[in-house]
């Protein structure tokens, strides 16, 4: 197992930290674009924002040389778009019913499970790992 310093432990939670602001900031700000642009009834701002968000979420996870770095991303957009899909008392949405919204919603679920597939695995699957005295998982 590595070891490490205190200062590269908390230069870590501090990375993930900023990726989890990241994915709270695209969320606020996507939750309320999304609709903006469409072409011909194509909602493209929601398009735009689902290949950011994968792309984003690939990046980080790819950066951080682990999956935790795309699920922080993911935490963060999760928890601020969640509540975007809940009708207020006044019969308010942020995240509409309708193309642009659905798009928006599920194609940024599809994202962000893509990209987690997709980044790499910080030290691989303890059922692929051989049993060794010197290596007792």
């Amino acid at each position: 197992m590595e070891h490490r310093s205190q200062a590269e432990s908390a230069l870590g939670g501090a990375a993930y930290g900023m990726l989890f602001v990241l994915g709270v900031v695209m969320a606020v700000v996507g939750g309320f674009t999304h609709p903006a642009w469409q072409m011909d009834g194509v909602p493209m701002a929601a398009l735009v924002w689902v290949l950011a968000l994968f792309g984003v979420s690939l990046g980080a996870g790819r950066l951080m040389r682990a999956r935790l770095g795309a699920v922080a991303t993911a935490v963060g957009w999760l928890l601020v778009t969640m509540p975007f899909t809940l009708e207020l008392g006044a019969g308010d949405l942020v995240i509409a019913r309708g193309a642009p919204g659905y798009i928006y919603l599920y194609g940024g679920l599809l994202a962000l499970v893509a990209a987690y597939l997709l980044s790499p695995s910080s030290g691989g699957s303890w059922l692929l790992r051989g049993y060794s005295p010197n290596n007792p998982m």
